[in-house]
């Protein structure tokens, strides 16, 4: 039948099988070799006579083997073209990278703008909320008022180790307190002052506790607390939040802090001095006085200020239990609270204490029926957002401020210790879910360009001993976990890094990209340094972040970072343009934009841009339908003699782990049957791609599904495991492979893969229900019995790795049916 196939038909493709059955074959296992086993791959596959010395026979042997030779060629990973043949890249890492990335903008908030056009008061409703509790003023020295210390020892919620902090503070008169601003550090050091003051020899004085000055700093408050001028009386408690220093400005040492405890015992007070965690911070706070402060437990607080919001509208009549209004409106609280929409829009995994007292004032609005269930949510993804601007603005302001004293030129030495939070925070909005170790690299690399971009004359010097893990978590509101980082191929034990909140990474890309343009220039280059990074966690987050910024703005991410990146020489750059245009796709408002351009690149694009139209075709979002879809591969596939027929298989491979690969396997038959060469060769080489191609290096869904259960399989057999209606056409595609001469070998050599990947290398079994649902469908007649008798005899004769005789019996019984098998007996004495 192939004999006559081949002659035939166009090139060398066999026509569709038909469905008669022939005599039984050997099994493997007897003493008996097929008949002519040197042949036997080729049975059916050529009508040439092996004794032939004709040279017009020679010819077209040669022939045939350099279309062998090109075939093989095709069927290498196109992705590999800058590693080398030997060393191929990891798709599967690539594809969790990808995934990963993604869910970090799943939430739809990507595009979700809350109304800041007075970032620091909002309307909602009929609710005037303060939206940036935490980005008050520069404050004024001076007595803290009676009634602020009344309403803090009644809300006031103690935070984890308070107890030890007060018993510091009695015993030294001078506490270090060191926290991420936000977390409620000054009101727990006010609470502490208010308690050690309260009995001491200043508890009847109406002004026993005073804040400092910032730029008074610890010196100045010395000599007041001894008596110098503008002194204070006995027993006054002070709180001193010294300003942000400019790079290079050196914090008070050990000896000034001495220096003010001992005239704060002399004049029986006390003082708080309240830093933030860092490096500037860290010799004060290792010295004797330094303490660290426990974020606030906000739940307790949100429960506090909301009772205190409902208070004000039915009073306290509830107080003692019972059930009138105030019971009713709590227990609606919490149910609300519990809500999974307030949960996705508030994003965080916990709320600091202006967060806790906006959030509490949006619930007590809501339940009081000031505040629509929109506005609600609104209010509560804006939680995100405010925190994102506080951390932005006006970070480099020192730098151009002039310092004080006659000289005004500014200081622009250590831009880097300026810079380096905000860079983590960029760089952890980018790959959160990385190893710490990748999110560290890449923010001193964002450093870098940050410091050049603000003083690009001078070179910015680079810290070498002063990271502080701990601090860098801190002041991003970040949180660390152990889990799987994947290494050349390999998934290790990591440690990787998190936002502690869904909502943040988006909030700060859009901080980013929509108030501060000048900074657009360095993130640019910082993204291109990360597309060459060799690995996926690093470049597939990039990608799926630079998506997110493109979609802020089209014009400039096409301009400054698809488009130059997907002409570019090397296969790292194209696959970041095409995953970037994809993520893009996946915004209803950019679609259309990105069909346009792909579907361009696909007609008319040079030939690195025509690669990246197909990775961002493969990933089923950057055409109209799936026929669309295939037009654009097979565009790509055939033009220039099927120069990409590679990258575009691929693309075909990717597809099929799509709802729709029904529609792509009848693609895959029409091209087997075309008349050019070109659209054969593309079906071949996509065929023989899908028995070499693990799931999990193409597929876009989480494990849980059918066939995200079968990472690790050949996709060709988790498609005929999973989708028994699919089987036949499976078998049928894969039987001209294997009956195409040009494709044989290849052919031959997958399903040799195929056939190993049944059973483990402990003889577990592996991938034995998809070889059961497609060898019978695949060895169907007496000369593709015969094959695989061959096969299986030459693969149980392998030096290097014999298949045992009981697993190739085994595979021939799943090959070959019960009612067409002889018995043991007769194999192994035929």
């Amino acid at each position: 039948m192939a004999d006559e196939a081949v002659a035939d038909r166009p090139a060398d493709v066999p026509p569709p099988r038909g469905g008669g059955r022939a005599e039984d074959g050997p099994g493997p296992g007897g003493g008996r070799s097929p008949a002519d086993a040197a042949d036997a791959p080729g049975a059916g596959g050529s009508g040439d006579s092996g004794g032939s010395a004709d040279d017009e026979a020679a010819e077209r042997e040669k022939e045939r083997e350099r279309a062998a030779d090109r075939f093989k060629d095709l069927t290498r990973d196109p992705l590999a073209q800058d590693e080398g043949e030997e060393e191929p890249t990891d798709l599967a890492a690539a594809t969790r990278a990808r995934r990963s990335g993604q869910r970090l903008f799943s939430s739809g908030r990507d595009l979700t703008s809350f109304d800041r056009s007075r970032i620091g008061h909002a309307h909602i409703g009929d609710l005037n909320i303060s939206l940036d509790a935490r980005r008050s003023g520069p404050l004024r020295g001076g007595p803290v008022p009676r009634e602020e210390l009344r309403r803090l020892r009644r809300t006031h919620i103690e935070p984890e180790g308070y107890v030890r902090l007060r018993r510091a503070l009695a015993a030294r008169r001078l506490l270090v307190l060191g926290g991420a601003p936000g977390t409620g550090r000054t009101c727990t050091a006010l609470a502490l002052l208010e308690e050690v003051t309260r009995d001491g020899e200043g508890a009847g004085d109406a002004e026993r506790v005073r804040r400092v000055a910032p730029e008074e700093g610890v010196g100045e408050l010395a000599r007041e607390v001894a008596g110098g001028e503008g002194g204070h009386r006995r027993g006054t408690g002070y709180l001193l939040k010294p300003a942000p220093g400019r790079p290079g400005e050196l914090p008070p040492d050990g000896m000034d802090l001495d220096q003010l405890a001992s005239a704060l015992a002399e004049q029986g007070s006390y003082a708080v001095l309240v830093v933030s965690v860092g490096s500037a911070a860290g010799p004060l706070l290792a010295g004797r006085y330094g303490e660290l402060c426990s974020p606030a437990p906000t739940r307790e607080l949100v429960d506090v200020r909301l009772r205190e919001r409902l208070e004000e509208e039915h009073g306290d009549q509830d107080a003692d239990g019972g059930g009138g209004p105030l019971a009713g409106l709590l227990e609606r609280a919490a149910r609300l609270r519990a809500d999974p929409a307030v949960t996705e829009a508030v994003g965080l995994d916990d709320l600091r204490p202006a967060e806790a007292e906006l959030f509490a004032s949006l619930l007590a609005g809501h339940l009081l029926g000031t505040l629509g269930r929109e506005e609600l949510l609104a209010g509560c993804r804006g939680l995100a957002a405010v925190q994102a601007y506080a951390w932005f603005a006006g970070v480099d302001r020192a730098l151009a401020a002039p310092p004080p004293g006659g000289d005004r030129t500014p200081v622009r030495s250590g831009t880097a210790a300026l810079f380096h939070p905000v860079a983590f925070r960029i760089a952890l909005a980018v790959l959160g879910g990385a190893s710490y170790s990748a999110v560290s690299a890449a923010a001193h690399l964002l450093t870098w360009e940050l410091s050049v971009q603000s003083d690009p004359d001078s070179t910015p010097a680079r810290p070498l001993f002063c990271d502080d893990p701990e601090a860098d978590l801190a002041l991003s509101r970040a949180r660390s976990a152990p889990g799987a980082v994947d290494v050349a191929g390999v998934e290790v034990t990591g440690r990787l890094v998190f936002y502690r909140g869904g909502a943040l990474p988006a909030a700060v890309l859009a901080e980013l990209w929509d108030r501060h343009f000048p900074v657009r220039a360095p993130v640019v280059r910082w993204l291109r340094l990360l597309a060459d990074d060799p690995r996926p966690q690093v470049s597939m987050r990039a990608a799926v972040a630079a998506g997110e910024l493109s979609v802020r703005d089209f014009e400039h991410g096409y301009a400054e970072l698809v488009r130059p990146l997907a002409d570019a020489p090397t296969p790292r750059r194209r696959v970041f343009a095409a995953t970037a245009l994809d993520q893009a796709a996946g915004h209803a408002s950019h679609r259309k934009a990105v069909r346009k351009v792909v579907d361009d690149w696909s007609r008319f694009g040079t030939p690195s841009l025509r690669w990246t139209a197909a990775m961002a075709l493969g990933y089923g979002r950057s055409a109209d339908s799936m026929d669309d879809t295939l037009d654009a591969l097979a565009r790509i596939g055939i033009r220039e003699d099927g120069e990409q027929a590679a990258v575009a298989s691929l693309n075909v491979v990717r597809l099929l782990t799509h709802p729709e690969s029904a529609a792509v396997l009848r693609r895959l038959a029409e091209w087997t049957a075309h008349r050019a060469e070109e659209y054969q060769d593309l079906a071949l080489v996509t065929i023989v791609r899908l028995a070499l191609t693990d799931v999990d290096e193409v597929l876009d869904d989480e494990p849980g599904t059918p066939l995200g259960d079968r990472g690790d399989w050949p996709l060709l057999l988790a498609l005929a495991a999973t989708r028994p209606e699919l089987t036949g056409r499976l078998a049928d595609l894969f039987w001209t492979a294997l009956n195409t001469t040009r494709s044989r070998d290849v052919a031959f050599d997958a399903l040799e893969t195929l056939l190993r990947s049944a059973f483990r290398k402990d003889g577990r079994p592996w991938t034995r229900e998809g070889l059961s649902a497609l060898l019978p469908a695949l060895i169907a007649e007496e000369h593709d019995r015969r094959r695989l008798d061959w096969l299986l005899r030459r693969m149980m004769r392998d030096q290097d790795r014999p298949l045992p005789e009981e697993q190739a019996r085994a595979l021939w019984r799943l090959a070959v049916p019960a009612g067409q098998r002889r018995s043991d007996e007769e194999e192994n004495h035929d």
